[in-house]
């Protein structure tokens, strides 16, 4: 009687005096209300609390909405009956009502305002009805007690942050008429166990489910979900055979999805395995980040993107294999995934990404496919186990940390066959599998020719290597590149090297023999090296040069410094190709030359055309015991097309012969051998200016570039280019 007593009072009240707010002289309680051509919208100008039911009309107007924070911070409020003239609830209509345990939408709503619910702690379950066509942002959000909501065909899109913190919330039914559940629109719901998704849904946004840590399954509905007595859960089967289609651990999104948003599985740690469809071409930074428990992915060839941290902390995942339609792989993508032990690069990806697999302990091996150009900052910081990387010819840098703190780490190599087991070493190396040679063994490191810099910390703490051959091309060594080596007993510096970083070699205490070419030194800080070695370690250096090392800051505090002569470093070897052999010469006396070659496509560059049958760099050394390994020689061999004399031959016979060429790049000299005489071969940057030309003379052309080692240079011969890296 008390609530219908209110009720007469205050329409009485405005009734009679036809003003826009009336007050219950009982309870206190102020009505107000303003009017439009589509009816009033009433609000409450005092704090309303117990069971409240709206009316119908006041002052002879219908009640049509609830106005913008009407009822907002009524706390003592229990229950709330809304009448069917009302068509919309406004925003925050109801925000932080903690106590309103129940209410009755009607269904002549069609619109719930943002917040509208919001911070109603108390409210355990909803009924929204099939008028409703738009739920608001944070419509729902902080709603701890609601156990279950029931969303109806009407609704076309979930807002931003709807049911965000909804913790109590253990399933939700999502209709087919639903095409994008917005920004954080489940977050935190962490009893939320299972979700259908229907076909209607194109994308998924941001966060959308992120950190609901109970999620095993999310499903694409079928048939009406059943219960499953084999898994104990709520599963997708087939009623007429009893085939389970879907299993709680599985989450399988529906092919109507374009593209996964950001952190949009965020912390969903019971997931445990994801298909994604083919419709899909990004995902999104962050999406499945902190998923510890999923164990594996399948990520289809229409994916293009692999968003920033996608995959970050999913510490149980095992493999991954990336397809070759991803063209980027984004910082942090794998980062933390401590279960990963082996993941397939495609030919698509031209850059690794700063910390893309870093701390991925788990990781023995990688392939690094010929398309990619750099590795970025700390890539495989801290890959424990790696204790292998194939580093391609393409690679024309390795930023700083890029292998830091690889302390298994024994084996860094250019692609020549592919790495097999290496009984001799009880490690994997490249062998030549025709006559089971050791190309390159586990102890050694060999960075290609296409290397120019080294970056700072990039070998940092790599324990386990013991010895390292930097090419003529670097030209710098960045601050830390192999700090912490502690088992690299020796390493050369080619003369094209200008600046050695602080703490370079710092802490490589085994260190007993460090050959510089360099002819004019570059100063180095007191701790690039340690103390031991500048007391007990012999310094090699070319001859004529000592007064200078010991003149320059840094090299000036070994105690041994010596040439480097005929008598202890094997001659550098000469390259060169006929009949289909090619041969190596040094003039050491027993020396046995070490090579590897690639068949790395180096051809294309932007300008003019390039037609090439096929491609091969050859880089080779000189070893002898009680020697220091020779220079590396360096030549790219090439088969250029060319066509045939055709006297005595049918016109009607097209034949295509090739001619090999032999191109060599030193002290920016060209000298190509194996072209047809009187062939014209130029040089030219890589951006079209020319840096010389020559005409083949008894199969060899001469030409002095005068460019720095480590310059990319296109040398075109007759109509035919290729791409090389001057030494």
């Amino acid at each position: 009687m008390k609530r219908l007593s209110f009720l007469l009072i205050c329409m009485i009240c405005c009734i009679t005096t036809m003003a826009d707010e009336c007050t219950d002289p009982e309870t206190g309680y102020r009505w107000s209300y303003t009017v439009s051509d589509n009816g009033a919208t009433i609000g409450i100008n005092s704090w309303a609390k117990g069971d409240l039911v709206i009316p119908a009309t006041i002052n002879g107007y219908p009640v049509t909405s609830i106005g913008d924070l009407a009822f907002s911070g009524c706390s003592g409020l229990t229950s709330v009956t809304i009448p069917n003239s009302v068509t919309a609830i406004g925003n925050q209509a109801f925000y932080g009502c903690s106590g309103l345990t129940s209410v009755t939408i009607p269904n002549s709503v069609i619109y719930i305002g943002n917040s509208a619910f919001s911070g109603c702690s108390g409210l355990t379950s909803v009924t929204i009805p099939n008028s409703v066509i738009y739920i608001g942002n944070s419509a729902f959000s902080g709603c701890s007690g609601l156990t279950s909501v029931t969303i109806p065909n009407s609704v076309t899109s979930i807002g931003d942050y709807a049911f965000y913190n909804c913790s109590g919330l253990t399933s939700v039914n999502i209709p087919n008429s639903v095409t994008s559940i917005g920004y954080y629109a489940f977050y935190g719901c962490g009893d939320m166990t299972s979700v259908i998704i229907p076909n209607s849904v194109t994308s998924i946004s941001d966060w959308a489910f992120g950190y609901c840590s109970g999620l095993t399954s999310i499903v694409v509905e079928d048939d009406n979900p059943i219960y499953d007595s084999r898994n104990n859960c709520n599963a997708i089967i087939n009623t007429q055979t009893n085939e389970l289609i879907v299993g709680c651990k599985s989450t399988i999104i529906p092919n109507s999805v374009t593209s996964i948003g950001e952190w949009a599985f965020y912390g969903c740690s019971s997931m445990t395995s994801v298909t994604i469809p083919n419709s899909v071409t990004s995902i999104g930074p962050n999406a499945f980040c902190d998923c510890s428990g999923l164990t594996s992915v399948n990520i289809p060839n229409s994916v293009t993107s692999i968003g920033s941290s996608a995959f970050r902390g999913c510490s149980g995942l095992t493999s991954i294999t990336i397809p070759n339609s991803v063209t980027s792989i984004g910082w942090y993508a794998f980062y933390g995934c401590s279960g990963l032990t082996s993941v397939t690069i495609p030919n698509s990806v031209t850059y690794i990404e700063n910390s893309a697999f870093s701390r991925c302990l788990g990781l023995t091996s990688i392939d690094i496919p010929n398309s990619v150009k750099s590795i970025d900052h700390s890539a495989f910081y801290g890959c424990s186990s790696l204790t292998s990387v194939i580093i391609p010819n393409s690679v024309t840098s390795i930023s700083d940390w890029a292998f830091g703190y690889c302390s298994g780490l024994t084996s860094i190599v250019v692609e020549d066959d592919n790495p097999i087991y290496d009984s001799r070493n009880n490690c994997n190396a490249i062998i030549n599998t025709q006559t089971n040679e050791l190309i390159v063994g586990c102890k050694s490191t060999i960075i290609p020719n296409s290397v120019t810099s080294i970056g700072e910390w990039a070998f940092y703490g790599c324990s386990s290597m013991t010895s390292v051959t930097i090419p003529n091309s670097v030209t710098s060594i960045g601050q830390g590149a192999f700090y912490g080596c502690s088992s690299m007993t020796s390493v050369t510096i080619p003369n094209s090297v200008t600046s050695i970083g602080n703490n370079a070699f710092s802490y490589c205490t085994s260190l007993t023999s460090i050959i510089s070419k360099m002819e004019n030194p570059c100063n180095i800080n007191s701790g690039c090296f340690p103390n031991n070695v500048f007391n007990n370690t012999t310094l090699y250096v070319p001859q004529g040069t000592i007064d200078k090392y010991q003149a320059t800051d840094g090299w000036k505090k070994f105690l041994h410094i010596e040439e480097l002569n005929s008598s202890n470093m094997c001659a550098t070897p000469t390259i060169s190709y006929k009949n289909g052999k090619l041969t190596y010469n040094s003039e050491t006396e027993g020396a046995i030359c070490q090579t590897t070659i690639t068949d790395t496509d180096i051809a294309s560059f932007s300008g003019n055309e390039i037609d090439l049958t096929v491609t091969y760099n050859i880089s080779v050394y000189a070893t002898k015991d009680g020697y220091f390994d020779s220079d590396v020689a360096t030549a790219t061999l090439c088969w250029i097309e060319v066509n045939p004399q055709n006297e005595g031959i049918a016109t009607d016979v097209n034949q295509i012969a090739s001619v090999a060429v032999l191109i060599k790049a030193n002290g920016g000299q060209l000298t190509i051998e194996g072209a047809d005489d009187n062939t014209t071969v130029t040089a030219y940057t890589l951006d079209g200016v020319q840096l010389g030309s020559a005409v083949s003379r008894n199969g060899v052309a001469t030409i002095n570039t005068n460019v720095s080692a480590g310059t990319v240079t296109i040398v075109k011969i007759g109509s035919k280019s290729v791409k090389i890296v001057m030494q």
